[in-house]
């Protein structure tokens, strides 16, 4: 599409037709060779249309509505069947807790983009098999390491899943994928505004029944906060989707912000390790927050790297590069303890499943940094992190997949 894009710029129906065809594709093929055309008049125009954004606020159709409001409901009647059945709230939620939010996100955009049927089997057996397979694990969270890594890799099998029915039919195009990885970035946004306006709304609420002398704390936080909860994420999928104007200003200036001062902040951290004596190598808490910090730190890396790749700025990469590499250097002195650890007292689940991941990890941004490394002194590309972010998600699949139906029967469900 882009060479035809190019080759017709001064063609205005030829334009209007191949926009009609594939719109998405389009905008995305234009936007990327616009630098090369924007001295052509159509192609202002074009840009001009594109980016156009309405400052009105849509609330959607009445069946979105009814979707919203259908799916808000069962989530919470799903999120009360321990109380309902008496069943273990450690064993239900610590295994279900996902099941009560992605399957409506995905069917959502089953609907909306009118997946075909074939397509919709596929997430549903997955969710289905997904659920059946996760409740019949023996063992409970609390005593089994392989039934507790299974539980915490559900939820990013359950969001691959989830993003199977964002990118609809086009989920060998890396440019759908990295968009699906904005989109989570923006409904986090909206999905924080949402809990924060809820946590305002609780406090004036319950606030003002105290004041009369009623104590409706017990029954607010079983029934509406219990049924509000698996809610946001639903409404906040809808909104994000309909009025993407809402929050995808905001989500670039978080990552803006963000990244220099988590770049200082690392540094910094690298430099107080030594100062303290802390020892990743001995101390099992000490690794295990190392390796969550390093996990948020290369998700803002790649939610960044979408957003400049987006706006086509390349100044942003000039702090994702630095970034990138203080993060590998992290990342292997978090592998070097793990490697330590295993020398030291063997094989366990919880070690193996992180010595994967930090190996996932590292190899991953040793790509992207090479990347970035070429667009900024060898003049290459935007598109080549495109691809070595989008290209490298099927293999956090398969390892998510490993450790969820391979691990408990390696490990003989300890």
């Amino acid at each position: 599409m882009r060479s035809e894009i190019i080759t017709n710029i001064d063609n205005p129906g030829f334009l209007e037709r191949l926009y009609r065809s594939d719109k998405k594709d389009f905008k995305k093929e234009f936007l990327e060779i616009y630098t090369q055309v924007k001295e052509r008049p159509v192609a202002g125009f074009w840009y001009e249309r594109l980016n156009y954004e309405s400052d009105e606020i849509s609330w959607g159709t009445k069946s979105e509505w009814v979707f919203v409001i259908f799916a808000s409901l069962i989530a919470g009647i799903l999120a009360k069947l321990p109380d309902i059945f008496t069943i273990s709230e450690e064993f239900y939620y610590s295994r279900n807790i996902s099941f009560l939010v992605f399957p409506f996100l995905t069917a959502y955009f089953c609907w909306k983009n009118n997946l075909t049927t074939k397509n919709i089997a596929i997430v549903t057996s997955i969710f289905l098999a997904g659920l059946i397979y996760i409740n019949i694990l023996p063992g409970s969270a609390e005593t089994s390491d392989t039934l507790l890594l299974a539980c915490i890799h559900t939820p990013l099998l359950l969001w691959m899943t989830f993003g199977l029915s964002f990118t609809a039919d086009k989920i060998h195009d890396f440019g759908n994928r990295l968009r699906f990885l904005r989109f989570n970035g923006d409904l986090l946004v909206m999905s924080a505004i949402l809990v924060l306006a809820g946590i305002l709304m609780s406090g004036i609420t319950l606030g003002l029944f105290n004041l009369i002398g009623m104590e409706i704390e017990e029954f607010y936080f079983r029934y509406i906060v219990l049924f509000g909860l698996p809610a946001i994420p639903i409404f906040a999928t809808f909104l994000t989707h309909t009025n993407p104007q809402l929050v995808n200003k905001v989500s670039p200036v978080i990552a803006k912000i963000f990244s220099p001062l988590v770049l200082v902040m690392l540094i910094i951290y690298l430099g107080a390790i030594i100062y303290s004596g802390k020892d990743p190598y001995n101390d099992r808490e000490f690794l295990l927050i190392f390796n969550l910090l390093l996990t948020g730190v290369i998700a803002l890396i790649f939610f960044s790297v979408a957003e400049s790749i987006k706006k086509g700025k390349l100044s942003s990469l000039w702090v994702l590069l630095p970034l990138s590499v203080v993060t590998i250097i992290v990342n292997a002195v978090a592998l070097s303890a793990i490697l330590f650890r295993i020398s030291e007292w063997g094989f366990t689940p919880n070690r193996l499943a992180i010595l994967g991941i930090n190996i996932l990890f590292l190899v991953h941004l040793i790509i992207i940094a090479l990347r970035l490394f070429k667009i900024l002194f060898k003049k290459s590309e935007v598109s080549i992190v495109e691809k070595a972010i989008a290209a490298y998600l099927p293999v956090y699949l398969v390892w998510i997949c490993i450790v969820v139906f391979v691990f408990p029967f390696l490990f003989g469900f300890k």
